[in-house]
């Protein structure tokens, strides 16, 4: 089932993908998550710290994006002149382009997305509990940027609190268009979903992986180094991505990550 022009089957029960999230803000997220989620075969279910939901409700599950993950958990104090860096970097004209190409996506994040660059330890306290439970069940499991990186602490990674200093001598992005380019490892299980050696994705991240968490493999990378997607060698289906698939539904190949992760829960339900 992989491959970015391939759709999902659909016969018999559509697996129930949980979509996490916070309980402030992130509407929009949820929205074009569950959007993807119900294009690929699957039925989303909001999984929020307020409203959380069993293990045994989900077949495959979504870690998504949003607040900061807490640095006390890869052992780090909060350098607290970070926190307002994750809102500084679409000005110009390339946000006006933005404006113009996507303005209901734009809206949408204005909106009904919270403020970036807090920290919500009642969210990073479920979603560990989750990701933890998934991997004892081999769980299908795909990250998006905030989850991307959770992921990576559960499992005894760390990260950048900061990418300042990344972007010297190459102007930093932060977009919802797909204006950054990423190297795909070709031996990956990412590169036989996303059909290509290279990739252009949005960016809309502040921190980054600094130490890969053992058992998981880098399979993507943008030309500084950062590290864009990782993924889990064996299976079941466990890839994380540092930009949003679910902003770029006009685009194959990030539809297909949405394809795979329902297939594969599909597989294992």
């Amino acid at each position: 089932m992989e491959g970015p022009h391939r759709t999902a089957d659909r016969p018999g029960r559509r697996p129930v993908i949980g979509v996490t999230g916070p309980d402030r803000g992130g509407l929009a997220a949820w929205w074009f998550s569950a959007w993807a989620v119900r294009r690929s075969g699957g039925r989303p279910l909001r999984i929020r710290p307020k409203r959380p939901h069993p293990i045994d409700t989900v077949d495959g599950l979504i870690i998504g994006g949003g607040a900061d993950v807490s640095p006390a958990l890869y052992g780090q104090q909060r350098d607290l002149r970070f926190s307002e860096l994750a809102d500084s970097g679409m000005r110009g004209w390339r946000r006006a382009l933005g404006y113009v190409l996507y303005p209901l996506l734009w809206l949408a994040r204005r909106l009904l997305t919270k403020k970036r660059g807090g920290l919500d330890s009642a969210r990073d306290a479920l979603e560990i509990r989750l990701i933890r439970e998934a991997i004892e069940r081999d769980m299908p499991m795909l990250s998006i940027c905030r989850g991307m990186q959770l992921i990576n602490v559960t499992c005894g990674g760390t990260l950048h609190q900061s990418l300042e200093g990344f972007y010297d001598e190459v102007p930093a992005i932060r977009s919802v268009l797909p204006r950054k380019r990423v190297r795909v490892a070709p031996d990956s299980r990412l590169h036989r979903i996303l059909g290509r050696d290279e990739c252009r994705v949005n960016a809309l991240h502040a921190q980054a992986i600094d130490r890969l968490a053992d058992g998981l493999v880098g399979v993507a990378h943008e030309p500084t180094g950062v590290l864009q997607a990782w993924e889990h060698p064996r299976p079941p289906f466990r890839i994380g991505v540092q930009w949003h698939p679910e902003y770029l539904p006009q685009h194959a190949e990030h539809r297909a990550l949405f394809v795979a992760l329902v297939a594969a829960a599909r597989e294992t339900a």
